[in-house]
């Protein structure tokens, strides 16, 4: 793991979306498409301004969900609303939506339907993630039922998630996420910055993103 610092947010947005772009540039060189995993809420949106303007051939691009809310894909609640707002315009409109919600489905139908539906797309090519002061990561919570199985090495790419008080979720799972060739985290604020360096000292299932860290270019600012 490295950790880059910022003097803001902002600034941070736009030398990740730069990195970012680079990223996905350099896959393409040597690949017929770049698969592309992104976090949901609010925290990447200023990254994808600048992102989607990129001159890159979007068009050879699969974008997808770290993980999902299983609400269908014109719910308020679904993240990805944020993506066709944020992402999907400029240039990056021509890029390609992989979707989780699958009509007529549970997460726990889904899963298996999803994980042989994306194995071409692994390893992953580009990651970004975030993470909660709870040290969760994607729909990985303490907590979470089955969490050992979602972590484990022989784990499905895709994984139904149940944490008590939340709606039903699916999740790429701890290593599908691991195995990505580029990762970056983004985290804001000290509190953020020291539950980051608590679960490097911890055990996945008391910190999920310690599961992944291993190659992870953290970006921070205050």
């Amino acid at each position: 793991m490295t950790l880059t610092e910022y003097a803001d947010r902002e600034m941070l947005a736009i030398d990740l979306a730069n990195v970012l772009a680079g990223d996905l540039k350099n896959c393409l060189l040597v690949h017929p498409w770049a698969s592309f995993v992104v976090p949901g809420g609010t925290t990447p949106g200023p990254i994808f301004d600048g992102l989607c303007a990129a001159d890159l051939e979007w068009d050879r691009v699969h974008v997808m969900l770290s993980d999902e809310r299983w609400v269908p894909e014109d719910h308020e609640r679904s993240n990805a609303g944020l993506l066709k707002e944020r992402l999907f315009v400029n240039r990056a409109a021509s890029a390609r939506f992989v979707p989780f919600h699958m009509e007529g489905e549970t997460p726990e139908t889904a899963a298996p339907l999803l994980s042989a539906k994306l194995a071409d797309e692994m390893p992953i090519s580009l990651l970004l993630l975030g993470m909660g002061a709870d040290m969760h990561t994607a729909s990985l919570f303490p907590g979470a039922t089955d969490l050992a199985a979602m972590l484990a090495d022989d784990a499905p790419l895709v994984v139904p998630v149940s944490v008590a008080g939340q709606e039903p979720r699916i999740s790429f799972s701890g290593p599908a996420l691991a195995g990505a060739m580029a990762k970056h985290l983004v985290i804001f604020g000290q509190e953020k910055r020291e539950a980051l360096e608590r679960a490097r000292t911890l055990d996945p299932q008391e910190a999920p993103i310690a599961a992944v860290l291993d190659g992870m270019t953290v970006h921070w600012a205050e």
